[in-house]
């Protein structure tokens, strides 16, 4: 057996930015203070980073598109039941438990993306989209955002330890993998990261999101006061 290139750089790169979009958000949110406009920033930029990804996810490298990943259930079924065997053969790319993992991960996420273009912190600034909502709509977003929050932190901890459970018992480091993308497998590797590919899908992604947060929203209105 021998390394072979499995992940490509956009994906790493959505990989770690997505990490860091998250903790940012999480930081912003509950540690520091008078920074909710930033947060609302870096709820765009995750926006994007979803977008991006699930458009990759259909054009871009054979391991990082959906088809090589989400299967099935009994091939899921039929995983599971050498999870525990150290001996099993390492997945090239995403196993088809994992795979599902990315998956409800992206849904999560961008459940709580887009719910955050309701939200507003009651004081000066209000998501692009609040004035097009009615009370109850505002008060169904205001869940999913809060629900998605906390729905993801379980799925991240079971993420690591996922993480941990494959590097310590399996002997597979993922990890490594996710920062050059190689790793020692059989099955023939992909031959490149298809960078002008990927610069396309990010500028695509960046459109949509300009159009939602900049083009679509309606202009709030303003009370014109008479003295």
């Amino acid at each position: 057996m021998q390394k072979v290139l499995v992940w490509d750089i956009p994906t790493r790169v959505f990989h770690w930015l997505l990490v860091s979009s998250l903790l940012a958000q999480y930081a912003t949110a509950e540690w520091l203070e008078n920074a909710i406009q930033w947060h609302f920033y870096i709820g765009y930029f995750t926006l994007f980073l979803v977008i991006f990804r699930i458009l990759w996810g259909f054009v871009g490298t054979q391991y990082a598109r959906f088809s090589s990943f989400v299967t099935g259930p009994r091939k899921v079924i039929r995983y599971m039941k050498t999870l525990f065997d150290k001996d099993s053969v390492p997945s090239i790319g995403h196993n088809p438990l994992g795979g599902w993992f990315v998956v409800i991960m992206l849904v999560l996420v961008a459940v709580q993306a887009i719910s955050g273009l309701f939200m507003t912190d009651d004081i000066f600034l209000d998501g692009p989209y609040r004035p097009l909502a009615d009370e109850q709509t505002l008060a169904l977003m205001n869940s999913l955002h809060h629900l998605a929050f906390d729905l993801l932190l379980y799925v991240i901890t079971l993420h690591i330890a996922a993480v941990v459970f494959y590097g310590i018992y399996k002997k597979q480091k993922l990890v490594p993998a996710m920062v050059h993308g190689k790793k020692v497998s059989k099955t023939v590797g992909i031959t490149g990261s298809r960078l002008i590919s990927a610069l396309v899908v990010a500028l695509l992604a960046a459109a949509i999101v300009y159009v939602a947060i900049e083009v679509y929203p309606p202009t709030p209105e303003i009370e014109e006061y008479y003295y």
